[in-house]
């Protein structure tokens, strides 16, 4: 029990950075606070006291603010940082290391009995706010950023973001990102599920449509070289030159995309493609 508790608070040091010592850890963060009660409650659930751990639930929900059903399983080294509003249904299951942010909702779709929560892997981030629905799986070392809506499996080494959720990158195992491995090494996790140069999935979109025009511009304007060639008249018509395909800035924000070089800055309140 206090080796549990030992490395409870040496989570909040790990991801935390505005922990200082170890008894303003154990006196004032709400998440340790839910955990050790969720471990109390647990323990009386699978005795067959349910009632009695029902009642320590909602004494530690009044007290924290973090709703853990006392029929969850969470496994070792789990943070919850800030906690208020955090929901975790009864057949939710949380793997090692694993962290998450105020007002997460692990909770189900229907209302059937059974299996109808999700399923968390290792070493996963959820952002505030986000919402994870139903008896899915989440796998090992997904990021899921704040106020996203998953719906469906997410595999591992994904970051989601988004309503609905989308998988916007996938670590692959054999090229391990340099810089996310220097801030992994650092910190010990993403904070709040994401990184500043992770892609935008709309605007990646914007530019898959904008490369497909540029295609179809050319095979048109070849199309037409060749029908002069054989003898027929076309009209010149002016078509309007559509610049690189690339759309770097979305509402005077500046838009990474991996692989690309990036342009300048637009003015502020400003759209448009460089």
């Amino acid at each position: 029990m206090f080796e549990r508790i030992k490395e409870d608070i040496q989570c909040a040091f790990d991801r935390d950075p505005a922990a200082r010592n170890a008894f303003e850890v154990l006196t004032t963060y709400p998440g340790i606070h839910a955990v050790l009660f969720h471990r109390l409650s647990h323990r009386l659930w699978n005795m067959g006291l349910k009632w009695l751990a029902r009642v320590l639930s909602n004494v530690a929900r009044l007290f924290t603010g973090i709703e853990i059903h006392p029929g969850a399983t969470i496994g070792r080294r789990f943070f919850i940082d800030h906690g208020m509003g955090v929901v975790i249904g009864e057949t939710t299951e949380i793997g090692d290391d694993c962290t998450l942010y105020h007002g997460v909702t692990l909770g189900g779709t229907s209302w059937t009995k059974g299996k109808r929560h999700p399923t968390l892997g290792k070493d996963v981030v959820i952002g505030a706010g986000a919402k994870v629905l139903g008896p899915i799986m989440i796998n090992d070392g997904v990021r899921i950023g704040s106020n996203a809506v998953v719906l469906k499996d997410v595999p591992a080494g994904s970051t989601v973001v988004g309503v609905p959720g989308r998988v916007v990158t996938i670590k692959d195992p054999a090229e391990p990102d340099s810089r996310r491995q220097a801030i992994a090494k650092k910190m010990g996790f993403d904070a709040y599920g994401t990184t500043r140069d992770m892609p935008d999935p709309v605007a990646t979109a914007i530019n898959g449509i904008l490369d497909h025009i540029h295609v179809m511009d050319e095979r048109l304007e070849q199309m037409c070289r060749e029908l002069r060639g054989l003898g027929a008249e076309l009209d010149d018509l002016h078509m309007p030159d559509l610049g690189p395909c690339e759309l770097n800035h979305v509402e005077g924000k500046e838009i990474h995309v991996p692989g690309e070089a990036t342009g300048t800055d637009l003015p502020e309140n400003q759209s448009g493609n460089s």
